[in-house]
């Protein structure tokens, strides 16, 4: 099972921001993945800024073209 917690460190340990008890067991044994929100959305905007790199300005307007479509936003499906 995988799951993304929030924890911040604070003297020498990890707190999670919310409770895990739904998910793991008193002494349970887990892995723990350090990520920098910052570098997150560093990276984020990053390859934001690298989408368009190489198309040309057609491919950019057809791209956005379909992205702003919502036409079929629902797949035929009624709210």
């Amino acid at each position: 099972m995988t799951e993304i917690v929030e924890a911040i460190y604070q003297n020498g340990t990890f707190k999670p921001l919310k409770p895990l008890s739904h998910l793991i067991t008193e002494g349970k044994k887990v892995r723990i993945t350090v990520e920098d929100e910052e570098s997150s959305v560093n990276e984020i905007m990053k390859l934001a800024e690298n989408f368009y790199e190489g198309l040309s300005a057609e491919e950019i307007e057809e791209i956005e073209k379909v992205m702003l479509d919502r036409s079929n936003f629902f797949g035929g499906r009624e709210l």
